[in-house]
């Protein structure tokens, strides 16, 4: 079992994303959306959507230094284990809370709002329950993941981000994952199924990110001049039958 969840599970999860991707936008552009419901609530949504999206980058680029960044460059940098827990705890702490108020703000306006609850999908109530128990595991390992069954200190870094960065060379370490917390297992797992639904659910536009809004030139706006701003309540001349008088003097 620990073979197929560490060793085979990323690779067939990676696959059906990248393949879902592939099939979605060559089959189902019309549906890669987030199937918006801001027109029937915007005020509780104001304040949910940022808190959630700001809080889940923070979340993302924590996992990012985490797992990427090897314990060895850290200690040679000068930032030992102490200092760099509780960084993690209270910075991966803080931005985990935010998340979840985020998300249960979410949920909350889904289910209470009718208009809201009425265009939610089974699709979107399967993919809401595995992004909070994502989300919600998550927190557990943070918070209660530093201690093995036996009362050993667990150092994810020597666990978890060796076991993922050894899946980038094809040769997943098994048995570093397999001395993980029990935690950090469950949490990983649903992550990975979190993954393979996003090419099936609206999370799929996480990957239509307006990156390009920071790189396209700017829109000018004119406004008009005094005497067609005195007219804007009467008749715009592109209702002019052609060739009427009132017509020809407004073309000279």
């Amino acid at each position: 079992m620990e073979t197929f969840l560490w060793g085979v599970l990323p690779y067939v999860v990676a696959l059906i994303l990248v393949g879902g991707l592939i099939w979605r936008y060559r089959y189902d552009q019309f549906g890669w959306t987030t199937r918006s419901s801001q027109l029937y609530e915007s005020r509780l949504l104001k304040i949910a959507s940022p808190m959630f999206h700001f809080a889940l980058l923070a979340v993302f680029m924590g996992h990012v230094v985490g797992l990427l960044i090897p314990k060895a460059f850290t200690d040679w940098i000068g930032l030992d284990q102490h200092t760099y827990h509780v960084g993690a705890f209270w910075g991966g702490g803080l931005a985990g809370i935010a998340l979840v108020v985020g998300l249960a703000l979410l949920i909350y306006r889904r289910r209470t709002q009718t208009a809201v609850f009425r265009a939610t999908t089974v699709n979107d109530k399967v993919m809401y329950l595995v992004l909070a128990l994502a989300v919600g595991l998550g927190m557990v390992a943070t918070l209660t993941g530093d201690k093995t069954a036996s009362g050993e200190e667990h150092n994810y870094r020597e666990t978890v981000s060796i076991w993922f960065r050894s899946l980038f060379t094809l040769q997943p370490n098994v048995e570093a994952m397999g001395h993980a917390t029990w935690q950090f297992q469950a949490h990983i797992v649903i992550a990975l199924l979190l993954i393979a639904m996003i090419p099936f659910t609206r999370l799929v536009h996480a990957f239509s990110a307006p990156l390009h809004y920071l790189f396209r030139p700017y829109i000018v706006y004119r406004s008009r001049d005094t005497d067609l701003r005195q007219s804007a309540t009467r008749r715009g001349r592109g209702w002019d039958p052609i060739g009427t008088r009132d017509n020809e003097k407004s073309r000279r």
